[in-house]
């Protein structure tokens, strides 16, 4: 079911990473049930088949690939030389990992540091270097980065703790910034843009956390599906489809 009567994105090729649960399932549900053919990236080949079936059992047109988005060599090989890679019109980069609670930023191992960027930003950034060229060369598509108030430079951001998560989304912040200048801040036809999902009942956020997965989408899938004009902003982070400061 879903929560707003979307643009049509029949023909449309939607990827979503941490697409086999939580957020990342709804956005791909949402668009996939707007007509969009979506490609479904989850950690593990049978955690993502099994989200992808049971899309496909509810008439849907949806893919699964598991894929380590943290691996270069495995993006380049499984969605990099995939038929559907150069279709694509949006990317959501929704996989995402919370650190170890006591993982301070002098106390955090070198191996959770790597575990948490590899994912966060490092992920998110081999996903763009496979799927955006197209798009670019195409002069249409959007990018759509998931990221976290607790990225942010204002607001709860950066407030001390949670060390490698706080700042792989604030990477991921200065990440989608960056992107969009270098795309002329959407005068070549790509928009790039952040979102903060914000508390969301999630297996990150708990049982307890006061949104649904479906109410922490829209903010998503609203970017997927807006109206690209001369007059639209991007380069922004956004929650509840409204622009907040860095």
């Amino acid at each position: 079911m879903t929560l707003t009567n979307w643009p049509d994105m029949t023909d449309k090729v939607v990827w979503v990473t941490g697409g086999s649960r939580g957020i990342g399932l709804a956005a791909a549900t949402e668009l996939a049930t707007a007509g969009a053919t979506v490609v479904l990236i989850g950690s593990t080949e049978e955690s993502a088949q099994n989200a992808a079936e049971s899309l496909v059992s509810q008439g849907l047109d949806v893919i699964g690939l598991g894929v380590n988005i943290a691996d270069p060599v495995a993006v380049a090989q499984k969605v990099g030389s995939h038929q559907l890679a150069n279709q694509a019109d949006v990317l959501i980069n929704c996989a995402g990992v919370m650190s170890d609670k006591m993982a301070k930023t002098l106390r955090a191992s070198v191996q959770e540091w790597d575990r948490v960027m590899g994912i966060n930003f490092n992920g998110t950034l081999n996903m763009i270097q496979a799927i955006t060229p197209s798009m670019v060369e195409r002069r249409s598509g959007r990018v759509i980065n998931v990221s976290a108030c607790l990225g942010r430079f204002s607001g709860p951001g950066l407030a001390g703790g949670l060390a490698p998560y706080r700042i792989s989304k604030t990477a991921v912040n200065a990440l989608t910034k960056n992107l969009a200048a270098e795309l002329g801040s959407g005068k070549r036809g790509v928009l790039v843009d952040a979102m903060c999902p914000n508390h969301t009942r999630t297996d990150m956020g708990g049982p307890d956390a006061p949104r649904s997965a479906e109410q922490a989408a829209d903010t998503i899938v609203w970017l997927a599906t807006r109206e690209h004009t001369e007059e639209t902003q991007t380069g922004l982070l956004w929650e509840d489809r409204n622009i907040v400061p860095w």
